[in-house]
């Protein structure tokens, strides 16, 4: 099986007297249909690797390739585009417009995109939605909903455009068990159903338990990967 994303080397170094090197020499073959979960404590790099991968931010050292493509040399808007048309986020806290209800904040990146018309774009991120078990909050605004509703809205708007790769930092840190559990589920459906690549940060050990990968990570570096 052929990695969607392979780092070689990659490293992130603040400059400053002395610099400040968040990651070091990470060498990582990210694979579709595998859930990836980084842990480690806090302050190791986890969240540092994932802006790397999710070309959030430029590593000032080795090489990042996503479908064999060199990311290195994509000015800032080809790595807006190439985020948008094959890439998910999930964050902590979800993000989500506030005057927005959830069917108008997940066709959002669907519109952005500009493939779809509009009428399309909102039929696709109905059918997202209902995805996700909530066709029924379709017109609600996330303060109308539970935690554990607002952060399925954003995975449903993760995946609006059908990413090959989707990244977690730290999706269910901010959920009771309950809507943990059901995160994870989702996650590993996304890889193991879906075929998706899925790399995760997370210090939740029911999130590493559930991962195929499980790459450890301290003082910057990978550990070991199990």
């Amino acid at each position: 099986m052929t990695a969607l994303m392979e780092a070689r080397g990659l490293s992130r170094t603040l400059p400053g007297d002395p610099p400040v090197p968040l990651v070091r020499g990470i060498d990582l073959d990210v694979m579709p249909g595998r859930f990836h979960a980084v842990i480690g404590p806090s302050g190791c790099g986890k969240s540092s690797l994932l802006y790397l991968l999710g070309l959030l931010d430029r590593p000032t050292g080795g090489s990042l390739f996503f479908e064999g493509q060199d990311t290195l040399p994509l000015t800032g808007d080809q790595r807006a585009q190439l985020r948008l048309e094959r890439f998910g986020f999930v964050f902590q806290f979800h993000f989500l417009l506030p005057e927005f209800t959830a069917l108008e904040n997940v066709v959002l990146p669907i519109r952005r995109l500009g493939r779809l018309s509009a009428r399309a774009a909102y039929d696709r991120a109905r059918v997202t939605l209902e995805s996700m078990s909530l066709a029924d909050q379709a017109h609600k605004t996330p303060d109308r909903m539970s935690g554990g509703q607002r952060q399925r809205v954003a995975i449903a708007r993760a995946l609006a455009n059908d990413p090959s790769l989707v990244l977690g930092d730290e999706p269910t840190g901010n959920l009771d068990s309950h809507n943990s559990s059901r995160v994870v589920e989702i996650f590993r459906s996304l890889a193991k159903e879906q075929g998706r690549a899925v790399v995760c940060v997370t210090h939740d050990p029911e999130v590493a338990a559930a991962a195929d990968v499980r790459i450890h990570m301290l003082d910057g570096v990978i550990e070991k990967i199990d």
